[in-house]
């Protein structure tokens, strides 16, 4: 078990744990003095004159002009989560839900936000209990902060909405008492500073970042594990080459690549082929790409994770309350629609190692069965991979080129962040399906190869194909296959990736 004290930025490297509910979080003394100190200023300030402040003592959205009474200001952020919880579609799994509660604790943690500490400290305990709140996949556009979701992230706070606690979904309210636990009545700003933040499409965008990069490692092993059964050859992967095309993904690429064929005696019988086809010869360049794009989203997530985005912010050193727009969502948009894409590549060229496992070439049987004819073999397979392929081909358009004017106007341009972060979250999964059909494939090849050349592979390759074995048998003639997909897909999340480069 970890024990995060959240301050400043939780490190990177946290996050999986945190996602998996490996992790005890805690706030530091100066965070919660941070915490502390602002919520005093924004009552003192609220006490001392009448000026309205956006949100804390006015009306929401094009609503803004509207005064708000003292004593209807606790009413007022309530009224918010309950009639903001307005999400639909299928329920955020409880990996992504642990992460939105983790990145809303440390943004409130700097101390802009004008919270209570008790409701920061009850975020924390909800985490740490794993009570965690029925989230919904739809419903937020990606600015003024991801509000639906949000909404229904906090509801729990004041006692209504859904959890799932110790494996069963119940109310709110029942998990509240069953813990000792009273709803929080909010204070002025509170409800806006729950609601105003990026936490949903951060914390999609960082478990799709988690998982992409398994997804990267993972392509790779069963890329080489294709090549060696295709009796492709290793020189694409040489040093020279890629030192005179720097870019670092493809320099990654191809190292790892030569790494996972090193020692391998079956690249001493290759055939007469002068070459091999793109899917196999330019993997550095395309499994490269998608490195460089991983790098480069990670950077946007870590700061994304450090930020304060809720609206306004209070600035008790500065004795300011600013309203501005740190809960607009377009660079998490861009980047998500990115990761999809990249990711999506990794699933296309994985589709087009599987067709020519098939096809028949380099002495392999026709769909890599001995007796074809009779036997359809990995024939449809490669037909599923396909259908997959065009799927997430049509769900690479991007969420962040679109925008429709809400709130009658107010908010006149959004980012679409939050569907682009649920899209690249299905892409992953249905990459994921593909790269295992191209396990199945590869492994009935290599066998195949092996028996041609009576050669061995690297002792990576050879361990990955015996784990494999031991799930999933060759295939002498056909079977209901679709086991042996769903066998070979399950294994794709028991297999430590990072360990085969």
């Amino acid at each position: 078990m970890n024990h995060i004290s959240i301050d400043q930025q939780i490190p990177w490297n946290y996050f999986e744990a945190i996602s998996k509910s490996d992790a005890c979080l805690s706030l530091s003394e100066a965070a919660e003095k941070r915490i502390q100190n602002c919520y005093d200023f924004l009552q003192q300030k609220l006490n001392d004159n009448d000026r309205a402040f956006y949100g804390i003592n006015t009306g929401f959205g094009s609503l803004c002009n509207v005064k708000i009474s003292k004593e209807d200001l606790s009413q007022l952020q309530e009224n918010i989560v309950m009639s903001h919880a307005c999400g639909t579609g299928k329920e955020v799994i409880p990996s992504i839900v642990r992460l939105m509660l983790a990145l809303k604790v440390q943004s409130l943690s700097y101390g802009h936000s004008g919270v209570q500490l008790v409701t920061v400290q009850r975020l924390v305990e909800m985490y740490n209990e794993d009570v965690l709140p029925v989230v919904f996949e739809q419903g937020s556009l990606g600015a003024s902060g991801d509000l639906a979701p949000l909404a229904h992230l906090c509801l729990p706070l004041i006692g209504r909405g859904e959890v799932v606690w110790k494996g069963k979904r119940m109310p709110a309210k029942i998990a509240l008492e069953q813990l000792g636990w009273s709803p929080i009545s909010l204070s002025a700003k509170e409800g806006l500073a729950l609601l105003n933040g990026t936490q949903f499409m951060s914390a999609f965008g960082i478990f799709n970042w988690i998982e992409s990069e398994k997804l990267y490692h993972a392509a790779h092993a069963i890329g080489a594990l294709s090549l060696e059964g295709f009796n492709g050859t290793k020189e694409p992967f040489t040093e020279h080459i890629h030192r005179v095309r720097p870019h670092a993904g493809q320099i990654n690429s191809a190292s790892i690549m030569r790494n996972l064929l090193a020692g391998s005696t079956m690249q001493n019988n290759l055939g007469k082929a002068v070459q091999d086809p793109y899917s196999f010869r330019c993997i550095p360049q395309v499994h490269g790409a998608t490195f460089t794009v991983l790098q480069q989203s990670k950077s946007v997530y870590e700061t994304e994770a450090a930020s304060v985005t809720d609206n306004p912010l209070i600035f008790p050193e500065d004795d300011l309350i600013l309203s501005g727009g740190n809960f607009h969502g377009q660079v998490l948009a861009l980047t998500a629609d990115q990761l999809g894409l990249a990711v999506h590549e990794l699933g296309n060229i994985s589709e087009r190692r599987t067709y020519l496992l098939i096809s028949g070439q380099r002495d392999l049987p026709a769909f890599l069965v001995k007796n074809s004819g009779l036997n359809s073999g990995f024939m449809i397979p490669q037909y599923t991979a396909a259908s997959i392929v065009s799927k997430t081909k049509q769900w690479c358009n991007p969420s962040s080129s679109d925008s429709i004017v809400s709130s009658n106007g107010q908010e006149d341009h959004v980012s679409m962040g939050a569907n682009a972060a649920v899209k690249c979250f299905e892409i992953i999964h249905q990459v994921k399906k593909v790269l295992a059909i191209e396990w199945l494939n590869a492994a009935q090849a290599f066998d195949l190869r092996k028996e041609i050349s009576g050669g061995k592979s690297s002792q990576s390759l050879e361990d990955l194909h015996l784990q494999f074995r031991e799930h999933i048998s060759f295939m002498d003639e056909d079977r209901e296959i679709h086991l042996d997909m769903a066998m070979a897909e399950k294994l794709m999340d028991q297999v430590d990736w990072k360990n085969f480069h």
